[in-house]
């Protein structure tokens, strides 16, 4: 289904010239879309992003300011932040080939719309094939070559296949599915618990109570995975346990090292965007809407929202009625 070797990659962050640069080791032609003809010439000049220090770009990615000559590319990457998506699509619309894969490589719900990632290519870009990347990886891991398993879906199975075969190499290693909607679910609501995580160890609640924040919030996850129809295989695989775990556990997580500097009482370093954060209040509408309890998060929300302190909320949770284990 898909034919062709080059893959364009929107988004020169972190995580989207890691991509390129995995995409590139596999053999692909890549095209990495900068944003700023500034930024792009830097990049192009150094082979440096800033936000990978000691990682050197491949000097076989084409980095442009060119939207269009990334759009020609024969799969598509949409490396930006969650809540920008939209944007990029609709730029990306006009420029596409029909029955263009589009993968969604960010982790979050649309606030407003509660439309998962893949939805919102589906409503801009009718006529590409959405699918979505997850986890668990790092940037830094995937831009060095470090060996990386990540979740790949689509709800055609030989398109999940073949980006399988497109992206896969002997360091990056993607598993493919079709459960969609278990990825997405599995990657959002890790944002807003990896948060939680932190908060436990900003504030030195100690190592139980920080493994019984995981395996609750797994509990969370899982109930609202399944309350919108997603497969328990994928929520207790790698885009849905593991990467809860490696978020909930490595200060490489933005949304983990959040978490920390609010259970301390900082202010978390500015220019680090934690997805949890907005992600939060949607992840509560979209269980409410379900009908799902998820307190953990919900007291997430809450704190982000200034409604209540942290010490209320983990008070709120360890007073909660005792319940059986499910």
């Amino acid at each position: 289904m898909v034919s062709g070797n080059a893959v364009g990659v929107i988004g020169a962050g972190a995580y989207g010239t890691a991509l390129a640069c995995a995409a590139a080791r596999a053999g692909r032609d890549v095209v990495l879309y900068v944003r700023g003809a500034e930024n792009a010439a830097q990049m192009k000049a150094t082979r440096k992003n800033p936000k990978l220090p000691g990682v050197s770009v491949d000097a076989r990615i084409a980095i442009v300011n060119d939207l269009a000559a990334a759009a020609r590319a024969d799969i598509i990457l949409i490396a930006t932040p969650a809540q920008n998506l939209r944007e990029a699509a609709m730029a990306l619309a006009p420029l596409l080939k029909p029955r263009t894969p589009v993968v969604a490589c960010a982790k979050g719900i649309e606030r407003g719309t509660h439309l998962f990632m893949t939805e919102v290519i589906t409503e801009v870009i009718p006529q590409a094939m959405a699918a979505i990347l997850s986890g668990p990886n790092f940037a830094d891991d995937v831009a060095r070559g470090l060996p990386t398993a990540v979740t790949l879906a689509a709800r055609d199975e030989t398109l999940a296949s073949d980006l399988v075969q497109m992206l896969g190499s002997s360091t990056f290693r993607p598993y493919h599915t079709t459960d969609v909607r278990g990825v997405e679910i599995g990657g959002a609501a890790k944002n807003v618990l990896a948060i939680a995580a932190g908060i436990v160890v900003g504030r030195k609640l100690g190592a139980s109570a920080q493994a019984a924040l995981t395996t609750r919030g797994f509990s969370e996850l899982a109930r609202l995975g399944r309350a919108c129809g997603a497969r328990g295989e994928t929520l207790a695989g790698l885009s849905g346990l593991g990467d809860l775990i490696l978020s909930c556990s490595s200060l490489q997580s933005r949304n983990f090292a959040f978490g920390i500097a609010l259970g301390r009482g900082e202010k978390p370093a500015p220019g680090k965007l934690a997805e949890g954060e907005f992600t939060a209040p949607v992840l509560i509408e979209l269980a409410a809407s379900r009908n799902v309890d998820m307190p953990v998060s919900k007291a997430v929300a809450a704190i982000l929202s200034g409604k209540v302190t942290i010490d209320a909320a983990i008070e709120g949770l360890l007073t909660r009625p005792f319940k059986a284990e499910e």
